[in-house]
């Protein structure tokens, strides 16, 4: 019985049943194929099969590509690494790159709508994926309140104003940050939310367009920066490294946020036609070429300008306008940026709702909202109601103040999935015990906040780096040598299991620790009120919806319907081939 048919003595036994109840679910995991079939009948019609390898490519690149490089790389170059902050773009990618095959061997093997929702939940079980779906949403609607409010600033940069709040109502008696209300952001947001519901493949056409314009912006930057730079700015006035390898890991922290947006990609796997195929070419793909791009940009800034003379704000303008007077450089740039903005809203937004559904689907939040509409094929219900919970937002909350806390759920999502990995590979019920890949997982991460601690302490701590450092190749090798391997998906696969996962989980470790301690206690906050949450209705809705398909069973005239126990035998099994 629903939640809200229940009556209010009904309820309160239900909340004295809490501590067996969570016993009963939190742990309890699924297969990837009751996600594909059992659990997905939930939201009645399908969605539409319709996305192909290059539409994966074009929505991970408009994902990832915003206007984010252009904020932040005169930043970093100027403040913290200096010329070599093309590195730094490559140590990021690196990280996003391993990070995005654990997304991908995942997708693959079970190519649902969830991303990482499912991947925790088939592996680490119930809670466990409700955790990180609650995070990963947390960080969607947030984000995108941000970047459609900065969508304003950059297009009234491209029509010539010079004021960031020129096209903001100021309402005064309002809280300073939430004094500014931005309509056109609301709009923005808005006419993207109905361009999804009309259907995916629609939305990624528009995307596949403003991402072809966005590249071609990136080249015509990247390209004018070659033409009027110099290979010697790069090593004046104090070398390529004046902050030394210090500066180009605290710059890879700052820059590797403008690579969040290729697990959008993954919450597609429910509308591609050949999932197997598609999926590795348009996740990876995309983060190599957005990779390439940001390492030419970052170049092409360095060599036209000596770092220690590069703006802080509106780097690439003011250097087009210092070398060369081309003061017409800030509306152009602040048009790219507004077209980048665009499209890396529409690629979140397509992946929040898509979220969202799936956690309906597991009965963890109201069933409704994971109703796929019959005839668009896109689930309605899921993009509307975010649509305007994003919109709301974003009319009056100034986000820098939250922008921390945003990383910290991503990046703990990402670790999180980088240890599901490792898990279901090398633990299978039955054949061997879990202790040893607990173990290692356990060890892994503490070498790794050992290594990120001593780092951030500087002075008198390299002991602290080399024996961490050592430590964590120590054990990931031993762990690779003395653990078999019990599980490879036969479609597709990380290879050199498990080096790729284990440095995915090093660097999410050592980029979470760059963050300020307000970003801790602010996810300490948010993590309280989803456990809450899930506490005072998630599990009880779920524990409701099993008992329902078990009586359903018996009546349709099962003898042996599938119980929780029998569920939770079968807990983080994998289905071998």
């Amino acid at each position: 019985m629903p939640l809200h048919h229940l009556s209010f003595s009904t309820i309160l036994h239900s909340l004295s049943q809490t501590p067996h109840r969570l016993r009963r679910r939190a742990l309890v995991t699924w297969t990837p194929e009751q996600e594909l079939n059992q659990v997905r009948e939930r939201s009645g019609a399908d969605m539409k099969r319709k996305l192909e390898w290059y539409d994966l490519v074009s929505l991970g690149v408009g994902g990832m590509l915003g206007a984010g490089v252009f904020v932040t790389t005169g930043r970093v170059a100027h403040k913290v690494t200096g010329p070599a902050v093309f590195v730094s773009y490559i140590v990021a990618g690196i990280s996003a790159l391993l990070s995005s095959l654990c997304y991908t061997e995942f997708s693959v093997e079970a190519p649902v709508a969830g991303g990482a929702f499912s991947y925790l939940r088939i592996t680490f079980g119930e809670f466990v994926g409700y955790f990180g779906g609650a995070n990963i949403l947390m960080e969607y609607v947030l984000s995108n309140a941000a970047v459609s409010r900065s969508f304003t600033e950059y297009l009234s940069s491209a029509l010539g104003s010079q004021n960031p709040n020129s096209w903001r109502v100021e309402v005064h008696g309002l809280a300073k940050g939430y004094n500014q209300l931005d309509f056109p952001a609301v709009v923005l947001v808005l006419l993207l939310t109905l361009c999804l519901c009309h259907g995916t493949k629609e939305s990624s056409m528009l995307n596949l367009v403003m991402t072809v314009f966005h590249v071609i912006f990136f080249g015509f930057v990247i390209v004018a920066g070659f033409c009027n730079g110099s290979p010697r700015n790069l090593v004046k006035p104090k070398g390529l490294l004046p902050f030394g390898a210090r500066g180009i890991l605290d710059g890879a922290a700052i820059v590797y946020f403008s690579y969040i947006g290729y697990d959008s990609v993954s919450t597609m796997a429910e509308e591609i036609r050949n999932p197997s195929k598609s999926l590795p070419i348009g996740i990876a793909g995309s983060v190599l070429i957005v990779s390439t791009l940001y390492c030419l940009l970052a170049l092409a800034l360095c060599s036209m300008i000596p770092y220690n003379e590069i703006s802080a704000k509106a780097s690439f303008s003011s250097a087009f306008q210092k070398k060369v007077g081309w003061k017409w450089a800030s509306n152009t740039i602040g048009a790219g940026a507004s077209l980048g903005i665009v499209a890396s809203l529409l690629v979140a937004m397509l992946g929040q709702a898509r979220y969202l559904c799936v956690i309906a689907r597991a009965r963890l939040v109201p069933l409704w909202l994971a109703k796929v509409h019959p005839s668009t094929g896109t689930p309605m219900n899921a993009t509307i109601l975010l649509g305007l919970f994003t919109a709301s937002i974003a009319l009056f909350m100034d986000l820098e103040i939250v922008l921390e806390m945003i990383s910290i759920g991503t990046l703990l999502v990402f670790y999180l999935v980088g240890n599901a990995l490792v898990y279901r590979r090398y633990v299978r019920v039955g054949r061997n015990r879990p202790l040893p890949t607990l173990l290692f997982l356990l060890l892994l991460t503490s070498s790794s906040i050992g290594f990120s601690l001593s780092w951030k302490l500087e002075e008198g701590y390299w002991w602290g780096l080399a024996l961490f450092g050592g430590a964590l190749v120590l054990i990931t090798a031993f762990f690779h040598y003395r653990v078999p391997c019990h599980h490879r998906p036969p479609e597709w696969s990380v290879p050199f299991m498990p080096w790729p996962a284990a440095a995915s989980i090093f660097l999410n470790v050592f980029l979470m620790t760059t963050l300020k301690a307000k970003a801790f206690e602010r996810f300490a906050v948010w993590s309280f009120v989803i456990t809450l949450f899930y506490v005072l209705y998630g599990v009880h809705s779920t524990y409701h919806a099993e008992e329902m398909e078990m009586e359903r069973g018996i009546d349709q005239g099962d003898a042996n319907p599938p119980s929780p126990h029998d569920q939770q035998a079968a807990k983080l099994d994998v289905q071998a081939p």
